[in-house]
């Protein structure tokens, strides 16, 4: 029998919750991510299987060293993610989310083209209705510009593939470079995967959607659309050095926005920004060290990304904000999530014995052995400015910082062993970083994490970060959070094309009153002029005498037979 391709039994099963009843459909999805996470384990390492389709070869399932731990990853986060929405009692954020996830995990295990567009199209429709399950005007109009921007992704992957096969003959999902640069189709397919990776200007979708979704849509969210497509950019355009100039801006750019942000989710969705930003100058490197470091931060940027967002939700679902001016003191009410939230932002900003650490510097260690002089600085600053508004803003805001006054009870159970799981993910893998590098596409790499030089640099980036948080708090001079929108390049969207639509708009309505009136004018001169003929003394109105009339038909009858002789 043809295997099934992983994620398969979430996608197909998700259809059968709706069955199961609003009480049991939560432990329905979590039974079948751990089912999935069995039929993975099932396949061989390098396994793969072809499914021929319209007289094409299809490729539908390739497992080898880089989808692997991808796979692996994602249904660890699924699982997680699941446990953390136990307790939500709503059908169709269930559904939304399992088959969302299964789509994900289909697509890492895809060796096609047209599979993974299938699979990449499913995660778009499946994923917005985690957005629009908050319900609201807010959270209607966030996902459906989610929406209309992820379809779009897929159809630059669609027409990407076209012509890859056009100039090929070729369906199969490989690299899409040819000396060093993109493919006709390959261009397109960058756009993208740029797109779902929210590379500068083509990002913020993310900020808008992510703090818009559910308490628990988020967090799948958080774990699959752009993992995917760093997956996918490290399996199409390893060793595209344009990639380490974009995956250096998007290391930059998210801290100013972060700093200055006031709700909280949004400021983890600015850092996730920042995170992908490493990833993608690994891509960009292409070096077997720079391939594993991406890998295993992707692996690690996950879960410790996942438990970030869970206790920001927890806070949420306790409080009903994640606005930084009316939170502070939580740290007596949820102290089980204020660990939690404090390991994950320990090991975002990279703290030794975390996971962040023995990932992260993978990255950076293989653009300074590449000589790659500025993004290695450009990355050292990254690294101590995520360590601020991650690492020091959102446990300090949410759980330190002034009383807000805010007594609540702790986190539901579900929502603390979910946390717990990922809390143990971020210290055993940072601890035993070696049971991570074996999972990692490159086997024979000799890398270790804890040498004196790694250790103490990291050590003094924290530092620095630390004493330059105080510092600016203690004088005043850390910027005041504000109930405000700090408008990014979603300002194309929200300003300039709402002012462009409306000076359209209004010259368009100038001139079609300008031209009604012509019009009008036109048309009732023509009509008084008919009026005029067509009287009793008119030329056309008054009576004719039969002599005249009968020259007329003759001189008629005479043009008419000329133009027939001619023709």
């Amino acid at each position: 029998m043809t295997p099934i391709p992983p994620g398969s039994l979430m996608i197909l099963g998700a259809l059968l919750l709706p069955l199961l009843g609003r009480a049991w459909a939560a432990r329905g999805g979590l039974v079948l991510t751990v089912l999935s996470l069995f039929h993975f384990l099932s396949f061989d390492w390098d396994a793969s299987s072809d499914l021929v389709l319209l007289g094409q070869s299809l490729q539908w399932i390739r497992i080898d060293s880089l989808s692997w731990p991808f796979l692996l990853v994602f249904h660890i986060a699924a699982i997680v993610a699941a446990i953390y929405a136990l307790h939500v009692d709503d059908v169709k954020q269930h559904v939304a989310a399992v088959t969302y996830a299964g789509a994900a995990i289909a697509a890492a295990a895809t060796g096609d083209l047209i599979s993974l567009f299938v699979c990449w199209e499913l995660t778009a429709i499946t994923s917005v209705f985690l957005v629009w399950a908050r319900r609201g005007e807010a959270a209607y109009r966030s996902g459906l510009r989610y929406l209309i921007i992820q379809v779009a992704s897929g159809v630059l992957l669609l027409s990407g593939a076209i012509l890859q096969y056009n100039d090929s003959g070729s369906l199969a999902f490989g690299s899409f470079l040819s000396g060093g640069s993109p493919t006709r189709g390959g261009w397109l397919v960058l756009a993208s995967f740029g797109i779902k990776a929210a590379f500068p200007l083509l990002h913020n979708w993310l900020q808008d959607a992510y703090p818009k979704a559910t308490v628990t849509g988020t967090v799948f969210l958080s774990a699959f659309t752009t993992k995917l497509a760093i997956y996918a950019l490290a399996r199409g355009f390893r060793g595209f050095e344009a990639l380490i100039e974009i995956g250096c801006v998007m290391t930059l750019f998210p801290i100013v926005f972060a700093v200055i942000e006031n709700d909280l989710r949004k400021v983890l969705a600015y850092s996730l920004n920042n995170q992908l930003g490493f990833m993608v100058v690994g891509i960009g490197i292409g070096t077997e060290l720079a391939i594993n470091g991406t890998v295993a931060h992707a692996f690690c940027h996950i879960l410790y990304k996942s438990l970030l967002f869970m206790s920001m939700g927890a806070v949420l679902y306790r409080v009903g904000t994640t606005q930084a001016t009316r939170l502070g003191g939580l740290h007596r009410s949820m102290p089980w999530t204020t660990t939690f939230c404090i390991i994950g932002a320990g090991a975002i900003s990279g703290f030794p014995l975390l996971s962040g650490f023995v990932s992260k510097s993978m990255i950076i260690t293989a653009a300074a052995e590449e000589h790659y002089f500025w993004p290695w600085v450009i990355l050292l600053i990254a690294s101590a400015g995520v360590m601020e508004h991650s690492g020091i803003k959102i446990p300090f805001f949410a759980f330190f910082s002034h009383d807000a006054g805010h007594r609540v009870q702790e986190a539901p159970r579900n929502m603390l062993v979910a946390m717990g799981i990922a809390a143990f993910f971020c210290v055993i893998l940072g601890v035993y970083y070696p049971m991570l590098y074996k999972l990692l596409p490159n086997k024979d790499f000799d890398y270790h994490p804890f040498t004196s030089p790694h250790v103490i640099n990291q050590l003094q980036l924290l530092m620095f970060a630390t004493l330059a948080f105080v510092v600016l708090k203690k004088t005043g001079l850390y910027p005041a959070e504000k109930e405000s929108i700090n408008v990014d390049s979603d300002i194309v969207y929200r300003r300039w094309l709402p002012k462009f639509n409306r000076g359209v708009g209004h010259l368009v309505a100038v001139g079609d009153k300008a031209m009604r009136q012509d019009a009008l004018l036109i048309l009732n001169d023509f009509a008084v002029a008919l009026s005029r003929r067509f009287a009793g003394d008119g030329l056309l109105g008054r009576t004719w005498s039969s002599s005249t009339m009968t020259a007329w038909a003759t001189v008629l009858l005479a043009a008419c037979l000329a133009l027939y002789y001619l023709a």
